[in-house]
């Protein structure tokens, strides 16, 4: 059993789909007309059995009437006629019997009938080679059997033309069903079709900006197939936007990366003529050196970091923002000594926690502090402040440099993005997208804005609880 269960799971996972819908929706339909086709015949069949035997009752009872003032009576030859019944009376003795044979089949149920024994029955046989049916019954207030019997043959062939008419309906209604169910399967899998062979087109061209055309219709009503299509589609909308972040890291790495890989190859060729440099000449080459790799480590970092799209969960722990942040602005003092740096937090938001990683976090907040120390003016102070405002750790650090214009601001987040006021300063244009990013791995949100007064206001809420 469980092998001919495997071989059958085999089979129907070597089919497509749509041929197993097909086959699934015609058998349906074609057990359904069969059936109805099957239980048709036999409704036919017994009808007009039914009124054969209604016949005969009826006939039975019109004789009964003829014939109560005569003895026993043998049948005659009219059974050999269709339209005429074959007619009879069997005494309970034997003795009665007349002496013409007769010509219906007579046994001790019969007698049982006449004598009151026996209930009336019907029963099927052949007479003069004739195929009948026969009802026997008793007499009224006689002591004797009424047997009466009509040919079957028009009843047998009005049963076979109805099962051969009946048949053809069931044949014509397994063909219907068959056409049926290839339609059902072309057009209930239509979508899915289209899914299948965008997916083959996108493997095969590796483009996502393929979509499913979807079928017009009011919203909210589509069905399973157009909703899965819709998905699809989302879905390919965002791996489009993911190819393309990752094409735009790709190029915008490999132009950061050009200019100090060049000044890098630049200053190791004169470390190589060391012989032909003074002293000067071979200290400042050895330093732009160290420089340049200092700069190159940091920036292959910064892109090692933004690869990470999530946090790692062993890592995460409850963490206090307010010591982070004190712990931020003491680092960012000794790294910015011409900068002043103000903490402020309310007593509230000191105990508060926030699940993170605390590496992570650091590296966050000392993102801030340094974009806002390297736009702000020498002596010029970076205000952070810490508190609970509703539901949510709102954590605030304010600059008063030049601030971030409309046209940049939208653009602050991007990787690699330097505002015009910014090229001249040192960095690579990937601190705010880290920090973004490190903010939305912890849930938490993170917007610029220009500061009331002048200057940039960045602010990092986390949710509570």
């Amino acid at each position: 059993m469980s092998g001919r269960r495997g071989l059958g799971a085999r089979w129907r996972r070597r089919r497509p789909l749509r041929t197993r819908l097909a086959i699934a929706a015609s058998a349906a339909v074609a057990l359904v007309a069969v059936g109805i086709c099957t239980a048709a015949f036999f409704i036919i069949r017994y009808q007009m059995t039914r009124q054969l035997e209604l016949n005969l009752a009826q006939t039975a009872a019109q004789y009964s009437e003829k014939m109560r003032t005569w003895g026993p009576t043998a049948g005659d030859t009219s059974c050999r006629f269709q339209a005429v019944p074959c007619v009879q009376s069997v005494p309970s003795d034997k003795s009665r019997d007349p002496r013409d044979p007769y010509a219906l089949p007579v046994d001790d149920t019969t007698r049982a009938v006449a004598a009151g024994r026996h209930a009336p029955y019907y029963s099927e046989l052949t007479v003069a080679g004739y195929p009948v049916r026969m009802y026997t019954v008793r007499l009224r207030g006689k002591d004797e059997a009424l047997q009466v019997a009509l040919r079957t043959d028009t009843v047998q062939r009005g049963v076979q033309k109805a099962a051969v008419a009946l048949a053809g309906v069931g044949g014509a209604g397994v063909l219907l069903a068959a056409g049926l169910g290839y339609w059902v399967s072309r057009t209930g899998l239509a979508p899915v079709a289209r899914l299948t062979a965008t997916a083959e087109r996108i493997a095969a061209t590796r483009d996502a900006r393929h979509r499913i055309e979807l079928p017009a219709g009011p919203p909210g009503r589509e069905d399973e197939v157009t909703r899965l299509a819709a998905s699809f589609n989302t879905m390919l909308g965002e791996l489009e936007q993911s190819v393309a972040a990752q094409r735009r890291l790709v190029a915008d790495a490999s132009h950061e990366l050009r200019t100090p890989l060049t000044a890098l190859r630049t200053n190791a060729e004169l470390l190589a003529r060391a012989d032909r440099l003074t002293d000067a000449q071979r200290d400042r080459a050895s330093g732009a050196l160290g420089r340049q790799l200092r700069e190159v480590t940091t920036l292959v970092n910064d892109l090692i970091e933004l690869a990470r799209d999530e946090e790692p969960q062993p890592l995460v722990e409850q963490v206090r923002p307010a010591a982070l942040l004190e712990h931020a602005v003491e680092a960012a003092r000794g790294h910015w000594p011409e900068i002043t740096f103000t903490v402020r937090a309310d007593g509230a938001a000191h105990g508060v926690t926030v699940p993170g990683v605390p590496a992570r976090l650091s590296r966050l907040l000392s993102n801030l502090l340094d974009n806002a120390a390297k736009f702000s003016p020498p002596g010029g102070p970076v205000e952070t402040e810490l508190a609970l405002a509703g539901d949510a750790l709102e954590l605030t650090v304010r600059d008063h440099g030049p601030g971030i214009t409309a046209e940049d601001l939208p653009h602050v987040f991007d990787r690699f993005y330097r505002a015009e006021t910014a090229r001249a300063l040192p960095g690579s244009g990937l601190g705010l997208a880290m920090a973004r990013q490190i903010a939305r791995a912890h849930h938490a949100e993170l917007t610029a804005a220009q500061a009331p007064g002048g200057g940039a206001l960045f602010r990092l809420r986390f949710p509570a609880g």
